[in-house]
């Protein structure tokens, strides 16, 4: 190739210029050589977008359609309006973990797990009621039919087993109160609070919904005699002593235990058994802990 004379090239120059100014359309403009400031670039447009870049239209192009951003609708963007807003900085995984700040209460995703942790913070589905309750044979203190005579079926069957135990070494042992409905609970909670107020109840009355009664796992138990039933004067009995031996032996645990009362949310009581089965209630008796230390709080839960 050789150098064009300047002159040839400022009269092309002119003549595209006319064609051009005339709306000639036959006569297109000569090409010019890409501008790197300016050139349209999809991929690193897209590119910009994606890392949150204004995604600004460059010189030549057509703006594309809007696009939501849904991090931005998150921070306050255009919102989905088929969705509720959302918190910002709430998790909706999970609600908070008992024990924490707000003092929330959950509800326990599996009422029906022999291990179900139920307590002040872990609260039972409204209207629970276990679906293979039975009447162990075994004595209670009373005559009449009634639904503190139940268990559920693994538990009764265990019942037999531990009753006939303390029979055998000549400590027989009766029935006080197994299971109780949200109702029944509701009647008993609120008839303490009457009597010893609110305060006092709590540290030995469950609301309703987070009673172990209703799960259909805890009873609470006494000599045959009946003294002492459900009282703290059952502490020093023998059979209360025989129980706390005895009782994990057959899967039950003394679930309130002396000096765990602050971990427990409730006084010592000896007398109340919970079934959790054999191999977890002897771990948890030859470790001395609660159902709540165990677990660490830490349990599946729904979202009320």
């Amino acid at each position: 190739m050789y150098a064009k004379p300047a002159a040839v090239l400022l009269l092309a120059g002119l003549v595209a210029i006319s064609a051009a100014g005339c709306g000639g359309s036959s006569a297109a403009p000569a090409p010019s050589a890409p501008d790197s400031a300016n050139a349209a670039k999809p991929a690193d447009d897209a590119a910009s977008k994606s890392a949150g870049g204004s995604g600004s239209t460059q010189p030549g192009q057509t703006a594309p359609p809007a696009k939501t951003d849904p991090a931005a609708a998150g921070a306050g963007g255009a919102a989905d309006a088929s969705k509720p807003p959302t918190q910002s900085g709430t998790s909706a995984s999970k609600p908070p973990a008992a024990g924490s700040k707000n003092g929330a209460i959950e509800v326990v995703a599996n009422p029906a797990d022999k291990t179900v942790l139920v307590n002040k913070m872990y609260k039972l589905p409204d209207n629970y009621a276990p679906q293979d309750l039975v009447e162990p044979n075994v004595p209670f203190i009373f005559k009449e039919k009634s639904e503190k005579r139940k268990l559920r079926k693994e538990a009764a069957t265990a019942l037999e087993k531990l009753f006939k135990a303390a029979n055998d070494d000549k400590l027989p042992l009766a029935g006080v109160s197994g299971y109780r409905s949200f109702a029944t609970q509701k009647s008993v909670y609120s008839n303490y609070v009457k009597k010893d107020g609110e305060e006092a109840a709590n540290k030995y009355s469950a609301k309703p919904g987070h009673s172990e009664h209703e799960t259909g796992l805890a009873i609470d138990v006494s000599g045959s005699t009946g003294k002492c039933a459900a009282t703290d004067c059952f502490a020093a009995t023998k059979e209360a002593k025989w129980l706390a031996e005895h009782a994990a032996d057959y899967g039950f645990i003394i679930r309130y235990l002396k000096g765990k009362e602050d971990i427990t949310g409730y006084q010592y009581e000896p007398w109340h058994l919970r079934y959790v089965g054999t191999e977890l209630a002897k771990e948890l008796t030859k470790r001395g802990v609660t159902l709540e230390e165990y677990f660490g709080q830490t349990v599946p839960v729904n979202k009320q």
